[in-house]
């Protein structure tokens, strides 16, 4: 077995061996329960609900705590116009970097509302440090809002007949506080101590490797790059994100990096087990989405070892693998294994082009993107996968012939109607918008480096982004222009909220009803059979939706080059 090869399964295996545990202590932190962290963040939680005068005791309903989320994400889009617009004449701005235009702020402001954190700007010269340090604390709240709708789901399935689901508030502040803080320390020192710069200071001084002396950006980087992994966020210190070696300066950081946007959606999945007392379910729910990753992580890692079959009939060596826009300090098969895992989780960080690998790993990577169903984001992974449960449970009962239930709640007309709304609207947004692209030559056509097939994949590939809250791109694509800033960023608000209230909608109006207890006849949601039932959904309803769009783009470049 090479080193790679052993260093990514490393990861792998260290990610789960880290998630299980931790996911007790997030079961632990949204049941209310004591923790041995209790003493440390009891006092910064009662100062912020001091401050701001809410009870943090008070429960909601569903739609209460959906009104609350909503409305504090509006006034954060507002405050990331305002400070993007006007960042030129703001403090902390010794690069002297200019305001934003409005489709530009517009899009980025929404992007990392939504968690997306779609970047159409190159981050040392296009914000402050200022506008950095905004956009840090959006990577706190807005991945902690993801993760206190995922908890109000937990509370809702736990629950046998209720309308009070938690507090919004006192669930986004847990998030934040006593789970992704400490983590990001931990990650932002690491860091530090390995050469990512942490500093207020301007553009340094600097000797490349060909000797010329040149002026590098530098910044808060270590605390940025620790919390765009660990919520999900992707959003970039750098314009190249993680292949950027300040940004991930060597192997180990690359490892700490890769594991540290892995733990918390895994965490989710166990801490659903352990908060609703079901284990088995939780295991088998990481079961299918572990099986859909390697399913898309394996053939990735062949493709990028094999190397590029163009290349490779010019007479140029192609034994380390298709090296073309990834980093000699990774290797292809560690680059391979992070474009899918980024891809799969909604991270949307990179550690190597995606615009550069060769066709069919471009397939896999808009592939896990398309599904939106594998581990996903921190909070958001749970909830779309839920949707999944629900059309399963549906599914199954009419293959049976028995009302359809899901622990103890019967699924009926209202559920399902917003699970296929849900379900149906992601593939709706990514190709409606790469048909309008393509119908407007005149307006897009310029901003594409490529023609034919793989200029299509980049058009494609950037509303499949934005679409599934990821935030990666095929740079090859010159996307900072008003129909891309404007286009996108709508496809990121549709994207990101109606998924998050339609399963918490659901959920809550399952909590409304008559618990019915389990009988003989149940349908067991917790068996590997219910699993496979699950991953045979998402497969169907992701090949019936993709697969012409996917075969006008990589799979006829592919061809092209054999």
């Amino acid at each position: 077995m090479n080193t790679e090869l052993f260093g990514i399964i490393a990861m792998f295996v260290l990610t789960v061996a880290f998630a299980i545990p931790f996911g007790k202590y997030i079961a632990k932190v949204y049941a209310g329960e004591k923790t041995s962290f209790d003493p440390v963040f009891n006092p910064i939680e009662k100062l912020f609900f001091k401050i701001s005068g809410i009870d943090q005791n008070a429960e909601m309903n569903w739609k209460q705590n959906m009104f609350s989320l909503i409305t504090i994400n509006m006034v954060w889009f507002i405050l990331g116009m305002f400070v993007l617009m006007n960042q030129g004449w703001l403090p902390l701005n010794p690069d002297g970097n200019p305001g934003q235009s409005a489709d530009l702020a517009f899009n980025t402001s929404i992007s990392f509302v939504v968690n997306c954190n779609l970047q159409h700007y190159s981050g040392e010269s296009g914000l402050s440090y200022l506008s950095q340090l905004f956009l840090m604390f959006l990577h706190f709240v807005t991945a902690g809002t993801g993760m206190a709708a995922a908890a109000v789901l937990f509370m809702a399935l736990r629950e046998r007949t209720t309308e009070k689901l938690g507090n919004f508030y006192n669930l986004l502040v847990k998030s934040c506080v006593r789970i992704l803080l400490p983590l990001s320390i931990l990650v932002a020192t690491i860091l530090a101590f390995n050469g990512t710069p942490m500093t207020f200071d301007g553009k340094d001084t600097m000797i490349n490797m060909q000797g010329d002396t040149v002026q590098v950006s530098t910044g808060p980087v270590a605390a940025f790059v620790a919390i765009k992994h660990l919520g999900t966020n992707g959003g970039g210190f750098y314009g190249a994100n993680s292949a950027h070696p300040l940004e991930n300066p060597n192997y180990l950081t690359n490892m700490v990096e890769m594991i540290a946007q892995m733990i918390i959606p895994m965490a989710m999945i166990f801490a659903f087990g352990f908060f609703l007392k079901r284990r088995k379910m939780s295991w088998m729910i990481f079961g299918v989405m572990t099986i859909g990753f390697l399913l898309l992580t394996v053939p990735t890692i062949i493709w990028e070892n094999g190397g590029n079959h163009a290349i490779t009939a010019m007479g140029i060596d192609n034994s380390s693998g298709a090296m073309e826009g990834k980093e000699v300090r990774f290797g292809s098969t560690a680059s391979a294994f992070w474009s899918i895992a980024t891809t799969v989780i909604s991270t949307g960080s990179i550690n190597s082009m995606h615009d550069s690998f060769t066709p069919l790993s471009g397939m896999t990577q808009l592939l896990a993107m398309m599904t939106n169903a594998f581990y996903g984001g921190v909070g958001a992974g749970m909830l779309n996968f839920f949707i999944f449960i629900i059309l399963a449970v549906f599914i199954s009962g009419l293959m049976v012939g028995r009302t359809p239930e899901f622990m103890g709640k019967k699924i009926e007309a209202r559920e399902m109607k917003i699970a296929m709304i849900v379900a149906l609207l992601h593939p709706f947004l990514i190709l409606v918008g790469t048909a309008l692209a393509a119908a407007f030559p005149t307006i897009t056509s310029a901003t594409l480096a490529n023609p034919g097939f793989h200029g299509f994949t980049e058009m494609l590939y950037e509303y499949t982004s934005s679409s599934a809250n990821n935030g990666s791109g095929f740079e090859g694509l010159g996307d900072n222009n008003p129909w891309w800033n404007i286009t996108t960023g709508f496809v990121l608000i549709l994207s990101r909220y109606i998924p998050i209230i339609g399963p918490i909608a659901i959920a809550g109006l399952l909590a409304n009803k008559k618990y019915i207890p389990e009988s003989a006849g149940t349908l067991k949601t917790d068996s590997s059979t219910f699993g496979i039932m699950i991953l045979a959904v998402i497969v169907i309803i992701t090949a019936l939706s993709f697969f012409p769009a996917l075969t006008l783009g990589p799979i006829a470049e592919y061809f092209t080059l054999r």
